[in-house]
């Protein structure tokens, strides 16, 4: 393997990552680790799960970029890149940045971000919908779809500026010297512009997503209203490779499936035009996601030479806007809106995690708060992590997909929100739960929110790369992506936070 593309911490490469432990510069490195990854901290022992965390990723690499797991997801996905990067950066900066890199260069001229980027090596029939069904190189042609590489023509939550600010400050002399921010900053820009233009389908400010796959919680019972106006495509149309891997009663139902692949084929059928078709939703987390890397945005900006006085406003207006189309004061949190049909009474997890914005009032903070401990999520009472659906719905099921197990992404954003606005002591339990609970499932893809016991794929990506950020430090370093005057503890800027990393 070239030597860039190791997961080493050898003081005198120049990806070197941000320590906070271990010994002087010059001493030699323990090997603790899989082929490649020397970990310098001889505290570090074989099977610690740092190293353990490391291994996942290591097994992951593709050369140049992360699957999220080497059998059920076998390609890149787009903001499973962008979390993974976030715990790459503790590894190597340089593959923290490459894995990003990867994952822009696939960007349609439009703008858009594709949630699957194909690796031309692995067969068709390994996942479904594979290559041949999206067509991007032909049905994404007007829209700017790259003909170079296969991609997929849906999107997936806005998570890479804020990625991209994190990885630059694990080693900014490292991202200086390689231009990085430079590079990427005009495709997040563009990848922005993409979503305020083009899928504003309810005419309040706030981004639409058009597929279930969109928002990354697929199988969420927050889309059973809208999907039900879907006709599901023909059970004999495609083969689902997700049940080679995964046991029936864990994934979505064949009626639910057959949904997605209506929409995504009827989006393809229609040439990636964007508008407000069968299915339309405003999402919190995604909208949230979208705030906190114009947040990001405003900070590469200013590292750029740029004020980014521009971008900091307009996520002061998002957030406004998320707060007035979206905030349920009497459930105590955010609801999904069907642009067609109004609010959609259902808790989900994506309801909790405009916690991790820092402009949001008082009020809105404490409610969020006291929801994730209460009766229908029930951290520390019932629960161990937050589950992905209310635990009193009738559709909650603590092993389906999205339905009710709890993921990894969202309790990472959950325990950043917590710590961000001043909630140290319960985001040091959630923090403790997920490191254990990590180890325990062997870095599961979900786990049963109450047992911790693991589903779906082992060995997966952002499952590994989110436990070393949480193992770095409990407010490790990382950068800071809000500005000074927000927050609900008036922090300055020489001690703010960013979903619970100060700055470097």
């Amino acid at each position: 393997m070239d030597r860039t593309t190791q997961l080493t911490v050898h003081r005198t490469d120049i990806s070197t990552p941000v320590r906070t432990s271990g010994p002087p510069p010059g001493a030699g490195p323990t090997e603790a680790g899989p082929p490649g990854y020397s970990v310098y901290d001889p505290a570090d022992p074989v099977g610690s799960l740092r190293v353990r965390a490391a291994r996942v990723l290591e097994g992951n690499w593709t050369g140049s970029s992360t699957v999220p797991s080497q059998g059920l997801y076998p390609h890149q996905w787009s903001w499973d890149s962008a979390f993974i990067a976030i715990g790459l950066r503790h590894l190597s900066p340089l593959r923290a940045q490459s894995e990003l890199e990867t994952l822009l260069a696939a960007q349609w001229a439009d703008g858009r971000i594709p949630h699957i980027v194909f690796n031309p090596a692995v067969p068709l029939d390994a996942y479904f919908p594979s290559p041949d069904f999206w067509r991007s190189s032909t049905a994404g042609r007007a829209a700017g779809a790259p003909r170079t590489v296969q991609t997929s023509g849906i999107v997936q939550p806005p998570v890479h500026a804020l990625a991209a600010w994190l990885v630059h400050c694990a080693d900014p002399v490292l991202s200086r010297t390689r231009g990085f921010l430079t590079r990427v900053y005009p495709r997040l820009a563009a990848w922005h512009r993409y979503l305020l233009h083009r899928r504003d389908h309810g005419g309040g400010g706030l981004v639409s997503v058009i597929h279930p796959w969109e928002q990354g919680m697929d199988n969420s019972p927050c889309w059973d209203a809208p999907l039900s106006r879907v006709a599901p495509a023909p059970p004999r149309s495609f083969r689902r490779a997700d049940l080679d891997h995964s046991a029936a009663e864990d994934r979505p139902t064949d009626l639910d499936y057959g949904r997605y692949v209506r929409l995504a084929a009827d989006y393809r059928d229609g040439g990636y035009a964007d508008g407000p078709g069968g299915f339309a939703v405003e999402d919190p987390a995604f909208n949230a996601l979208l705030i906190a890397s114009e947040h990001a945005l405003a900070r590469i900006a200013r590292e750029l030479g740029a004020t980014g006085t521009a971008r900091h406003a307009r996520a002061e207006r998002l957030t406004a806007a998320l707060v007035e189309r979206l905030w349920d004061p009497a459930l105590g949190m955010f609801l999904c809106r069907d642009v067609h049909t109004g609010p959609i009474h259902e808790r989900g997890v994506t309801g909790l995690l405009p916690l991790v914005l820092p402009g949001l009032p008082h009020e809105v903070v404490t409610a969020l708060v006291r929801t994730v401990h209460g009766p229908h999520f029930g951290l520390g009472a019932r629960t161990r992590l937050v589950p992905s659906y209310d635990l009193t719905g009738e559709a909650f099921d603590p092993h389906r997909y999205w339905r009710g197990p709890a993921w990894f992404n969202t309790n990472w954003l959950i325990e950043r929100g917590l710590r961000l606005h001043g909630e140290r002591a319960r985001a040091d339990r959630l923090r403790a739960a997920l490191l254990t609970t990590a180890g325990e499932s062997e870095f599961a893809e979900y786990v049963d929110p109450c047992t911790g016991a693991g589903c779906g794929a082992a060995g997966f990506g952002w499952t590994a790369a989110l436990t070393l950020d949480l193992l770095h430090e409990p407010c490790g370093p990382g950068g800071s992506a809000y500005p000074a005057t927000t927050g609900t503890s008036g922090a300055s800027e020489e001690n703010e936070t960013v979903m619970g990393g100060v700055r470097a």
